[in-house]
């Protein structure tokens, strides 16, 4: 885990420690690594003194500080990195004594280009701060000034909440409901279930009481403890269409940004996992790569996944073929014979996926490649392995994060994931509405059928492309406050569409929201308490954005949030994972592409077809492209057919029950009906479960992430899962 936080107050009630109070600038620092000890559960946690790399109290006044972190700058207003961050990750620019900035992840501006950022945003320009290429926390201190930005992802979330007169910052919730000794939001978590992917109902809250969430595309700005969150992005009319490039110059910005994406990573210092037990030597049917995956630790240098298909191989295939290492063939120059690692992954315990690990293999068979195959059984299932590590908010990743973290030990210490590429690339449904917005009718006849086609036999006539534009029109006529009232109006009536089709999937989208697919299982209760925040967030102005530009946002936002967690519930020590496709330029750029050419089908592979092809790379396999969503679903049926009885057990005396949220008689008679193969809604399934298990870690864990003098007395969700108190007529 690596996470930063501070604070900004009015006056220091809280000394920071025997740090001193200048400014601490460096390029980089060795870290102390995070603390592990005394949480049973793994995560976060710390015991009752610092561990290596925390410094000691001074004898008088109070202090307070994050177990194992490293301070930045100091009083009044102090920034402390914590985790094991590499030297070259931190990165501070200062321009006076009081006038400074913080970067910290994988930036590619030159110092130059920082302070020119710093000179920006002293200015107010915060825009500045996000647009150089990489994954990163940028944090501008201009004299009692402090600015935090977020990305437009949301896979680097800023968090604050008040404390002591000021506020507390970080880009970890769970340390600051620590710091506040914070309870559960059971509002939050009712949300989260029933409307996932709805920022109308979420709103800024976290599963933490008094904990809230800058959007993304946001900024936090304290001054002397006071708060500001204001966006830094354009905004849009609703009513006049903004200027859009040409197909062929919105492609082409995609490229610039994917290559700069990845050169950034290649431009860092290459790093090696830590030191790891001695290798036993030959075992039968184990090569080098296996050895040592099973003694816990990545390669060294850069690799990539190769699962076949269009995200992951461009990824792989710029890495591999960008000048300098790696990917330089044997004979060739500098650094020569440093090919990048390419780790695909061979599921025995579930079929169909051959013909993507035959587009992969021929992939590999670029001398550029050395080409990992990771296989896995049944051992790999979705629900296999119930334990894991406490992360900051539950997601529906912690189900299959053992899963992922079987490949990945096989990777490198700088892994690419094409993970994000869907989300930022393909249209959301609702983006027929636009269309008919900007009067662009002509376009919806492709989409239109292709949807047909999903829907099976059946459904292919000529009626589904009228219904498909019947949808989009009526949401093209839908105000915001209808759509929100209509939606509340949904989560108090019955839903029974189990046997749902990609085509109704398509249809129930066009909308401005719709409930999620663990909704059905949740009491009414939590369903009226989530269904009055959709009807108090309709009063509340209207967003600048149109439905299919909203829609794929928030879908973007829940994604990106759900990979955060994955990182977390499956990170291997001394390993980096790299999502160029969540960062902001590459973001910026997918935005940039037409709607007319985002809506047809087949757009994301043919974009990145040209991406590669610009590149130099123009032999791909045949069927390169191909959408394939059923070996995901079959894993995680017979994930749920293996694991059962386990996953029944879980929900015999449930948290998620205590916190009146679910029955579980009715939870346990969905988990045996989805292992019968009946058409239960498996994500939905995924959501509860994966919820079960984050309050189970929550509770199991000892100790907080603070020590000091003014250290908080108890840990977060101290007195453990409380069913909210609802008002009744004798109230």
């Amino acid at each position: 885990m690596r996470w930063l936080v501070g604070w900004s107050s009015v006056a220091a009630g809280f000394r920071t420690g025997s740090y001193g109070a200048g400014a601490y600038e460096t390029s980089g620092y060795a870290a102390g690594g995070y603390a592990t000890h005394g949480n049973a559960a793994g995560g976060y946690g710390a015991g009752a003194r610092a561990t290596a790399g925390a410094v000691g109290e001074p004898d008088e006044g109070r202090t307070v500080h994050p177990v194992g972190a490293q301070l930045l700058w100091g009083d009044p207003d102090p920034l402390w990195a914590v985790g094991d961050w590499r030297p070259d990750e931190i990165r501070i620019v200062s321009v006076g004594a009081d006038t400074r900035l913080a970067v910290l992840g994988c930036c590619a501006a030159t110092d130059e280009e920082l302070r020119v950022g710093l000179f920006a945003a002293r200015g107010g320009a915060l825009r500045h701060l996000s647009a150089w290429p990489g994954s990163y926390t940028a944090v501008a201190q201009v004299a009692r000034r402090v600015t935090v930005v977020g990305d437009l992802a949301g896979a680097r979330p800023v968090f604050y909440t008040p404390w002591a007169g000021g506020t507390a910052y970080g880009t970890a919730a769970l340390p600051l409901a620590d710091l506040t000794e914070a309870q559960l939001d059971i509002g939050h978590l009712a949300a989260l279930l029933a409307c996932p992917d709805v920022p109308e109902a979420l709103g800024d809250s976290t599963p933490y009481a008094g904990v809230r969430r800058i959007p993304p595309g946001h900024a936090l700005v304290l001054r002397e403890g006071s708060r500001e969150i204001t966006g830094y992005e354009p905004v849009a009319s609703l009513a006049v269409a903004g200027p859009q490039l040409a197909p062929a110059a919105a492609v082409e910005g995609v490229r610039d940004a994917l290559v700069s994406a990845v050169r950034a990573r290649l431009t860092a210092p290459r790093h090696a996992p830590e030191t790891l037990p001695p290798d036993p030597g030959p075992v039968p049917g184990m090569g080098p790569a296996e050895r040592r995956a099973a003694r816990g630790g990545p390669a060294p240098g850069i690799g990539a996944d190769l699962s076949g298909g269009p995200a992951s191989a461009t990824l792989a295939l710029l890495a591999a073929g960008l000048p300098g290492v790696p990917g330089t063939v044997l004979g060739h120059g500098t650094g020569a014979g440093e090919r990048l690692l390419a780790v695909t992954f061979n599921d025995l315990a579930v079929p169909g996926r051959r013909a993507e690990l035959e587009r992969a293999g021929a992939m590999a068979a670029n001398p550029r490649l050395h080409h990992v195959v990771v296989t896995g059984g049944d051992e790999s299932l979705p629900y296999a392995d119930l334990e894991g590590p406490l992360t900051d908010e539950p997601g529906p990743s912690l189900t299959e994060a053992p899963r992922h973290r079987r490949r990945l030990l096989s990777g490198s210490a700088d892994h690419f994931t094409g993970s994000g590429a869907r989300q930022v690339l393909d249209a959301h449904p609702a983006r027929l509405a636009d269309l008919l917005m900007d009067r662009q009718r002509r376009h919806l006849l492709r989409p239109a059928t292709a949807l047909a086609k999903a829907g099976g036999p059946s459904a292919n006539s000529l009626f589904v492309p009228l219904t498909v534009y019947r949808a989009a029109r009526r949401l093209a006529r839908t105000p915001y406050r209808a759509g929100i009232e209509s939606a509340a109006d949904a989560l108090r009536e019955p839903r029974v569409d189990d046997a749902a089709s990609p085509l109704s999937i398509s249809l129930a989208a066009l909308s401005w929201t719709r409930p999620g697919p663990a909704a059905r299982w949740l009491t009414g209760e939590a369903l009226a308490e989530v269904s009055v925040r959709l009807m108090a967030s309709a009063t509340r102005p209207a967003p600048s954005q149109r439905p299919g530009e909203a829609r794929a946002s928030a879908a973007l936002a829940r994604y990106a949030s759900d990979h955060r967690i994955l990182e977390q519930a499956a990170e291997v020590r001394s390993q980096r994972l790299h999502a160029p496709f969540l960062d902001n330029q590459v973001v910026r750029a997918c935005r940039a592409l037409p709607k007319s050419l985002r809506v047809q089908p087949g757009a994301r592979a043919t974009i990145l077809r040209t991406v590669l092809s610009a590149s130099g790379v123009r032999e791909l396999p045949p069927g390169w492209g191909a959408p394939s969503h059923a070996p995901s679903t079959a894993a995680a049926r017979a994930g749920l057919r293996q694991c059962a009885d386990p996953l029944v057990s879980l929900f015999d005396a449930p948290l998620l029950a205590d916190a009146g949220l679910i029955e579980a008689r009715t939870v346990r008679k969905a988990v045996r009906a989805a292992a019968a193969g009946e058409p239960v809604p498996l994500d939905g399934l995924a959501d509860l479960i994966s919820t079960e298990l984050w309050l189970r870690r929550l509770l199991a864990r000892r100790g907080t992430c603070w020590t000091g003098t003014a250290a908080p007395k108890q840990r977060a969700v101290a007195g453990g899962v409380t069913p909210p108190r609802r008002p009744t007529l004798r109230s």
